[in-house]
Order: C-alpha cells, then structure tokens, then sequence
C-alpha cells in the first residue's frame, strides 16, 4: 500500500493500451462482476454527479451522500486499550446481528510506526511488533458501538481478505525476522481474526501459508483454495501464490492444520508486465510447490523452482474473488525499477476450472487530470454493479467508480492535506468495502489514519 518505488509524474489517465481516449479499457471477461440492476449499470462517465467540495476539509462527495468519521488516529479507543493507531489500510465488513456491521481494519505499523497497536495480553504475536488491526462494531445506522484491538504484535499489515466462515486474514507486507528491527520474532506471515470475538484467534501465525511480503488474499469458496499476492519491492518481484489446505472450508482456524503452498507459472512468460494486449489468454497455467515456504534462508521468489523458472510481477496488491475466478491488481510496473515493461496498472483473471489466466483491464497514460491516475490498489465489487478503485498514486488521492461500459467516475476525493502550502500531499485511500445490505461503502484515508462511512443513493 505505501508508495515505495512510486515515479515522480503522477497524474497519468487510465486507459486503454494504445487508445487514446481517456476511461479503462475491458475484455468480456469482466461480465460476471457486473451484477448491479440494469438501471445502476447505466452509469454514464459522470457517475452520480460532480463532487461537492466539503466545508469541513475532510472528503468531497457527489450531492446526494454525505459521510461519518468512524474513528481516527490519536483518538482513544472505546475499549480503554490505548490509543487509535496510525496507518489506517486494508478492511472488510461482515455481517452481525440485529443489523449490526463489524468492521476489521489493518494498521500498516513499521518498527518506526506513528501510533502502534497497543499490546493485548493474548492477542500480541511480538511484543516488539506496532502493527496489528483494530475491530469496530456498528449498529444500523452506523454509530460506534465499541472498538476493540483484533491483533497486536505483528508488522506492515496491508492488506488482506475475509473468508467464507466470516473472519479477516489479515497479512504482514515484510520479510523480517527475529532480531532485525527490534523484532524478538519472525515475520511475514498471515493471521487469522475474528471480528465478532478476537481471541476466538489469538495471535498465531498461519506459517504453512509462506513467509514474504504479502499483500492481499482471495478465497475460492467451492474449493476453499486461497490465493496470495506478494508485493516485493524489488527485483525479483513478487509472485502469485495459491495455498491447499489440508481442511479446505473447515471454517474458523483451520488453516492452522496446514497445507501446500504453490507459485504461479506462465509458461513462455517470466514476467507479467510484458503481456499488454487486453483479452491477452494463457491456458495451462502451471502451479509449483514453493521449495520453503518459511523462506529459513532464502526469500521464497529468491528460490529455485527448476530450469522453467517462475512468473513474476511487480506490485502484485489487491486480491478478490469474483463469479468462478479470483482477480489480482499489479499496480504499476516501471522499466527503472527492474521490470521487462511499463504499465500504469493491470488486472488478471484466473479460472481455476479452465486453468487459464486472462489480462482483463490495462491502465494506462493520458491527459486529462481530472479523471483517475495510475496505481490501482484495492478494488471491490459496488452495489451499482461495477468496481470501485482506491488510487494510489500522487497529487489529489480518489476513489473512483467503474462501470460496465469502461466509464470512469469521482466518488471521493481526499481533502486532507498532510503537505506543505509549497508542495501539498494527500494521503491514499485504502480498504475500500461495502456493508453487507450495500447501503453503505466504508473507507480508510491512510493518513492520517480516518475511516470513513459514506451513504447516498448507491443504488440509483
């Protein structure tokens, strides 16, 4: 999620590869995660109107919504544990009783973090860690209800993704181990937390799913497969991973029993960023077992996967299911850095049934600055039947809409300046996700660290 590695020109246009007109660019393949009412589809490239500048300074909206701050960095928590840490990232919704909404939220604490988690008798991994999440619980209208440390003690968490049986995996984007930065113990891993009651999960690593700089997971609910995605920094870049448990949809904590972790590869294509054409399809994908998954001594894309190789990816983020496929985000990739190509974003399809991935959207350069930059980070699936893009890039930072047709739309734009008046900068949007009736879209702002619930007219 941070913005590692990211270029100076920020205020590139998506678009499609080679086409000079401004919006995203679609293959069929994308059909399925339109399931929004005919009426909401129709969206055009203005979506629901321009956004309205907000007199508190905080977030624009479109006319019609309007927004609650849920909870902020600094403030103090309402279980008395401490402080709201900083670093506000990765987030899902689950569903509670009598209406209510539990949210679980990442904080992407570094060892030199702003405001860490606070320590939780049995909820902390490493006393030495500052990452870690927090849970909020809504009631029907949105008001806090309690909020509460999920898991302390661990490192960089990003991102993640939910589960079928109702928890957060949430994931640590860091490769040390005990002894580097203070740490007292290994990270780099995945953990497993209950939004209704925490220390139904604890604290504990889920190893057998690797150790490397994760970023975000999808769970296959027929088969129960996950697949991971690892945001390297740098060269070799990450890779794309799928775990086999050993008790596949066994529900809460049984990815504790174990498993087999694999890695992606495309064969003929060691590096995604060379494949720009949309629609572009690979058949046959192959899955190799990771030699260590624990990385003892080697970094997992370090590693030997014989004389074929593997497939990496820059920037490989956000990760979801959708219909009978999981998608995943690479940001961007940058010929500087170390990739074979450029890009200014990508989304891939894999089908499982089928065995084949297909390059579904390309982000891409243009002009027009008030449509969105480059630097997609996380995506999800909106009430109105398209996706919703948390941009991260530089200059103003948006959520913005897509619709079936390609049509890019404003929904949010930050306002909150953490800059100077010479040179102004507006923390990324993260964690964007819906409650479970739609009505809702909650929302982080990085920094400083400020969940939003944001309401309107979503199925219009």
């Amino acid at each position: 999620m941070t913005k590692t590695g990211r270029s100076a020109t920020r205020r590139q246009v998506l678009a499609g590869t080679g086409a000079l007109g401004v919006g995203i660019a679609f293959s069929g393949a994308l059909s399925e995660l339109f399931t929004g009412t005919a009426e909401a589809q129709n969206l055009g490239h203005d979506g629901y109107g321009p956004l309205v500048p907000d007199p508190k300074g905080l977030l624009d909206l479109p006319e019609g919504f309007s927004y609650r701050v849920l909870s902020r960095q600094g403030d103090e928590l309402r279980s008395g544990e401490g402080k709201v840490p900083s670093n506000h990232d990765g987030m899902a919704a689950f569903a509670g009783r009598a209406g209510r909404v539990h949210l679980v939220r990442n904080h992407e604490n570094r060892a030199d973090g702003k405001i860490p988690v606070p320590a939780v008798e049995g909820l902390t991994y490493d006393p030495a860690g500052k990452g870690g999440c927090t849970a909020l619980t809504l009631d029907c209208r949105n008001r806090v209800l309690s909020e509460r440390v999920a898991i302390a003690g661990t490192a960089v968490n990003c991102a993640g993704g939910p589960t079928p049986w109702g928890t957060w995996l949430t994931c640590e984007e860091t490769e040390d181990k005990a002894g580097t930065n203070g740490y007292t113990k290994d990270h780099g891993f995945i953990f497993e937390v209950d939004p209704v009651d925490p220390r139904r999960t604890g604290a504990v690593p889920l190893t057998a799913m690797g150790r490397f700089q994760h970023e975000a997971i999808a769970v296959d609910p027929r088969r129960g497969v996950v697949y991971e995605t690892e945001d390297a920094f740098e060269k070799p870049f990450g890779l794309f991973y799928r775990f086999l448990p050993e008790r596949p949809l066994g529900g809460r904590g049984s990815l504790r029993a174990g498993g087999r972790l694999q890695a992606m590869r495309v064969p003929g294509v060691p590096d995604l960023s060379t494949i720009q054409d949309i629609g572009a399809e690979f058949d046959r994908i192959e899955w190799v077992d990771v030699p260590d998954p624990q990385a003892a001594r080697t970094p997992i894309r370090f590693q030997d996967f014989g004389s074929r190789g593997i497939t990496h990816a820059q920037k490989l983020e956000g990760c979801y299911w959708g219909g009978r496929s999981v998608y995943f985000v690479s940001s961007f990739a940058h010929r500087s850095d170390g990739s074979a190509a450029d890009h200014y974003g990508q989304v891939w399809r894999y089908d499982p049934d089928r065995r084949r991935l297909t390059l579904v959207i390309v982000f891409g350069p243009d002009t027009d600055i008030q449509l969105p930059g480059e630097s997609p980070d996380n995506i999800c699936l909106a009430p109105s039947g398209g996706l919703m893009v948390c941009e991260d890039g530089g200059g103003a930072q948006h959520v913005y809409g897509v619709t079936r047709r390609g049509e890019v739309y404003a929904v949010a734009r930050n306002r909150q300046d953490i800059g100077t008046p010479e040179e102004p900068e507006w923390g990324e949007f993260a964690g964007v996700t819906f409650s479970p009736d739609g009505d809702t879209m909650y929302v982080n702002c990085y920094s400083p660290g400020t969940t939003f619930a944001v309401t309107g007219p979503w199925r219009r």
